[in-house]
């Protein structure tokens, strides 16, 4: 049967399709630029469609395949970039109005490895202004929507990415992660979202938010698509993770000594770890640090300062054309000292030595990517578990942190809650990033058996 492109569909598949000569690069191409017309309009996952260079790549790959060039898993599938990330001859907005000038003048150099590995870049997807926001509904372009219901926020700030792979647009999508704006997308959206180890997927060409804070992420359908993106784009040998990688020991993070969370997503995330049969033990909060609930202002701290500086040739040039909140955030920037930003990082490099000390008892720390569903568009208070919360740093609340520890991480279908989406986090240490992947594969598996929350019950300890 011919393998056609959809929301369940896997690079594997399609490649296999393609190198059985069951499917040609230039027909997936023109099923994802069909599948785009159809529901972009409802979703606004794509800001720019580039169908001519698309269809050159496709041609390009098909062949390379006639002439015995097989380029790895990514050839001949269709993948869509963010719209901050440079591709030569297109323009790069950041989601603003602000005056970036003309087309880029050269690809970023993960769009060039996209290209040396036979993929095909079907177009720029939206995101939050900047990438300067979780809720991905502050654009130029416009807001980015949920699959799973267009009243709701895709999440940001890579937002057109995750709804491009979770309504089966594009198979595979890279988006940018500076507090977890891969894997909340991700988790609000469905799909399995990465952010590697820092520094991991070269950044150059990306425009940044925080530079010491920025990581270029992948989404994909499944777990084993989204490894394979990354081992490619991290110019590491492609291959697919082994059956059985041993035991691994798990350190479940105890949510509520960090941040608030519904603590029926919490309960599910924590009974799909158990389905998937791993081994363990909770943790309370993170051990160590003496004031859990100020974690998130560190990040802020942060984040707000290097934004300020990488964007304050716009606040003198043309703030006007900011998003009014976005505008309000990055001028917060300009009011932290270098003292407290000094002082923020010394916090940081705590923090690094308590996740360090963890990751040497546990192979993986788990717990969830957000602690709520994706609220209604334009929300930005909700409440939860008898809390009045702001919205983003909410979203942001249990994903930040391992942005400050610069950690591989990864944002894996849990299930849903009132119907919708929501994720389970794994992180680990740079170079454990096979274990992960195997615990993620292994809760993909859990989560097809039993993918509903139910009613509160008790926390686990």
């Amino acid at each position: 049967m011919t393998q056609t492109l959809g929301s369940h569909s896997t690079i594997t598949d399609l490649g296999r399709a393609l190198r059985r000569r069951e499917i040609t690069a230039i027909e997936l191409t023109a099923q994802a630029l069909r599948r785009i017309r159809d529901r972009n309009a409802t979703l606004n996952a794509f800001a720019l469609v580039d169908e001519a260079g698309a269809y050159r790549a496709a041609q390009r790959a098909d062949l390379d395949l006639l002439a015995g060039i097989d380029r790895g898993p990514l050839h001949g599938i269709p993948v869509a970039v963010k719209d901050l990330i440079d591709m030569a001859g297109l323009p790069t907005t950041c989601g603003s109005a602000t005056s970036f000038g003309g087309n880029a003048t050269r690809d970023a150099e993960v769009v060039t490895r996209l290209r040396n590995h036979g993929a095909v870049i079907v177009g720029k997807t939206t995101l939050h202004e900047f990438a300067y926001g979780a809720t991905g509904d502050r654009s130029l372009h416009g807001p980015s929507r949920n699959p799973h219901d267009p009243l709701r926020i895709s999440g940001g700030s890579s937002g057109g990415s995750a709804v491009a792979v979770a309504s089966g647009m594009v198979p595979i999508s890279l988006g940018t992660d500076t507090a977890g704006s891969v894997r909340v997308p991700a988790a609000l959206c469905g799909a399995v979202g990465f952010k590697p180890a820092y520094d991991a997927i070269p950044s150059s060409g990306v425009y940044p938010l925080a530079p010491t804070l920025d990581h270029v992420g992948v989404f994909a359908n499944s777990v084993e698509d989204a490894l394979l993106s990354y081992q490619a784009l991290a110019g590491q040998p492609t291959n697919p993770l082994p059956r059985d990688a041993g035991p691994i020991s798990v350190g479940w993070i105890q949510t509520g000594d960090i941040a608030v969370c519904d603590p029926r997503i919490e309960e599910l995330a924590f009974d799909v770890l158990m389905r998937a049969g791993f081994i363990i033990d909770a943790v309370p909060g993170l051990p160590g640090w003496e004031h859990h609930r100020a974690l998130f202002d560190v990040f802020t701290t942060l984040q707000s300062k290097e934004a300020y500086e990488v964007h304050r040739h716009h606040l003198d040039k043309d703030s006007e054309l900011i998003d009014p909140e976005v505008l309000a955030r990055l001028e917060n920037g300009e009011k932290i000292s270098i003292a407290d930003y000094e002082q923020a990082h010394e916090e940081r490099k705590k923090l690094c030595v308590i996740v360090g000390d963890l990751l040497r008892t546990f192979d993986l720390l788990a717990l969830p990517t957000v602690p709520m569903v994706a609220p209604h568009l334009g929300a930005r208070r909700v409440h939860l578990d008898g809390a009045e919360l702001e919205v983003r740093s909410a979203l942001l609340s249990l994903t930040s942190p391992w942005n400050m520890a610069g950690l591989p991480a990864v944002s894996v279908p849990a299930g849903r809650c009132d119907g919708l989406p929501v994720g389970i986090q794994l992180v680990t240490s740079a170079g454990n990033e096979h274990r992960m992947f195997a615990a993620a594969q292994g809760i993909e598996t859990a989560v097809r058996t039993e993918p509903t929350a139910g009613p509160p019950q008790h926390r686990r300890s």
